[in-house]
């Protein structure tokens, strides 16, 4: 009798695990695939996630919803930076890119692609926290107040956090167009 009452609360997990991926696995799979811009790396993020907590089923989560799209979000920030370590474009060769015409399509095209390209480059080169919250706000398009909730934060310091980043990002691509001319 003691074994069976040891196996039910791993019974009754993996039913919640169960219930908690039907309820979030899409919500987590579009936060990651936002960030990254690969379906197939939001699919490994959400499988990372969803495994992790299946593994450490001991610890309980008050907000499995918030919990899932912060990890969501993390874990995508974290495949990019690993990326961008191991092996990025050099801006010097996506200036390259940007500097030849920019009159057609295909080049307007490829210009936008290498814009969404750097802003990954340099989100990943954000703190964790930083990254997090301009990812929550510019792309999530989350209001400073939601933001403030869901990391446990105040709206001032979402602001501050904010503004650094948005410099940080401003003074970065102003490094690139002057490596343009």
């Amino acid at each position: 009798m003691a074994s069976a009452s040891k196996t039910l609360p791993v019974v009754e997990m993996r039913e919640g695990l169960s219930d908690l991926f039907a309820m979030h696995h899409r919500r987590v799979l579009f936060a990651a695939y936002r960030i990254t811009g690969s379906m197939a790396d939001a699919e490994d993020v959400a499988q990372s996630i969803f495994l992790r907590l299946a593994a450490d089923s001991e610890h309980a989560v008050s907000n499995a919803g918030s919990y899932l799209y912060r990890a969501a979000i993390n874990g995508a920030l974290d495949l990019l930076r690993r990326r961008n370590a191991a092996a990025s474009e050099s801006l010097d060769s996506a200036a390259g890119v940007a500097s030849q015409g920019r009159g057609s399509r295909p080049e307007a095209e490829a210009l936008s692609s290498q814009l969404v390209q750097w802003l990954r480059t340099v989100l990943g080169d954000l703190s964790p926290r930083a990254a997090e919250m301009f990812t929550l706000r510019y792309v999530e398009e989350l209001d400073n107040r939601e933001i403030a909730s869901l990391m446990n934060a105040s709206q001032a310091v979402v602001a501050v956090t904010l503004h650094q980043a948005r410099a940080k990002l401003k003074k970065r691509l102003t490094e690139m167009e002057r490596g343009n001319r």
